[in-house]
């Protein structure tokens, strides 16, 4: 059975390549889930693009597993060689947009659900998402889904960790900062300059270093990435306006970041959004117990996922490799598949 499945995951996600999917945009990747549903008497519900179904002897009773990937993607870039559309198998590797990010964890997470859909004597429900809008965090993907699915107790969210385990994951806060002065002629050096306000707290933000260190993800993490001031040579600017990137260790709230950061800059700080915090799940879990008795590695994982917005202990665990993620040419190997839907099945053997 794991054998077939394995060739039906491989064939899904060459027709998933070959459908354009960028974030708010995946109704024909949606079609296609469904229909692996349907082909396998799986009853499924759909919701914005997201698609989802329970195991068919769902206990209330039981704790339930989430298992959760998304089916959208970036835009591709520019270097692009090869058609990113096109499910192209060279040398054993599967090339196209998607394929690695995050194809190859979604349908090895399809194909793991289908293998436990009707059995009868598990100890955990398995509930599966197949989200949208997670590459643009946006509001109808996994976040929208949380009120209509049972309750969850822990999760294993789908992306590329070449099937190492993450148990945790930093959380990021995106700040519109503005750093406030009054106009004046340059030539007489008269007002109060927005930009040198601003390099002030710059600054801070470039020395600053959180006291509480993770010891999975390490410190908080603070970059200025954007600046705008003035509008004319001569003229002192009254206002500077930047954005800071903040990933957040699973050490703090992004609430207590942010006022953390407020109360140390004279700038004005607004967050665009609290909601995005980091995530993790105890060492000693069951489900990671498991994954490291059969020889995966942990690990803090510095990029953002559906994680952040869950508010239950989860794991992120996939085939493929992160830094391939976004890249041009983006591909999988196909082994890469063939592991992950063994290992997952190995993995919650061992707990369910």
């Amino acid at each position: 059975m794991i054998n077939q499945l394995t060739k039906e995951a491989i064939e899904l996600l060459k027709n998933l390549i070959s459908k354009q999917s960028f974030s708010g945009e995946e109704n024909e990747t949606a079609l296609l889930i469904m229909q692996w549903f349907s082909s396998h008497n799986i009853k499924f519900e759909s919701n914005k693009h997201n698609v989802w179904a329970k195991n068919k002897y769902f206990d209330t009773s039981k704790k339930t597993i989430l298992l959760n990937s998304h089916h959208d993607t970036v835009k591709p870039n520019k270097n692009y060689t090869k058609n990113p559309l096109n499910p192209e198998v060279t040398d054993g590797k599967l090339y196209g947009l998607g394929s690695n990010d995050a194809g190859g964890s979604l349908v090895s997470l399809l194909a793991t659900f289908t293998y436990y859909y009707e059995r009868d004597d598990l100890s955990y429900n398995f509930v599966i998402v197949a989200s949208a809008e997670e590459e643009n965090s946006g509001s109808n993907g996994l976040n929208s889904m949380l009120s209509i699915i049972p309750e969850i107790d822990f999760a294993i969210i789908g992306e590329p960790t070449l099937m190492n385990l993450a148990i945790a994951e930093k959380g990021l806060l995106v700040l519109d900062c503005e750093a406030k002065g009054t106009s004046g002629h340059a030539a007489h050096g008269i007002g109060d300059n927005a930009i040198y306000n601003a390099i002030e707290d710059i600054h801070w933000v470039q020395n600053f270093n959180f006291p509480k260190v993770s010891e999975t993800l390490g410190k908080v993490k603070m970059t200025v990435t954007q600046i705008e001031a003035g509008h004319q040579h001569n003229v002192i600017p009254a206002n500077c306006n930047y954005v800071v990137d903040v990933r957040v260790t699973d050490m703090y709230s992004n609430k207590e970041v942010l006022e953390i950061i407020q109360s140390n800059v004279k700038s004005k700080v607004t967050a665009r959004s609290l909601r995005l915090n980091s995530s993790s799940i105890p060492k000693n879990h069951p489900i990671v117990e498991a994954g490291i008795k059969l020889g995966r590695e942990t690990y803090g994982s510095p990029t953002l996922s559906d994680q952040a917005v869950l508010s239950c202990p989860s794991l992120k665990l996939g085939p493929g490799q992160s830094l391939r993620s976004h890249t041009a040419d983006e591909f999988i190997y196909l082994y890469e598949i063939e592991e992950g839907i063994d290992l997952y099945i190995k993995i919650l053997n061992e707990i369910v």
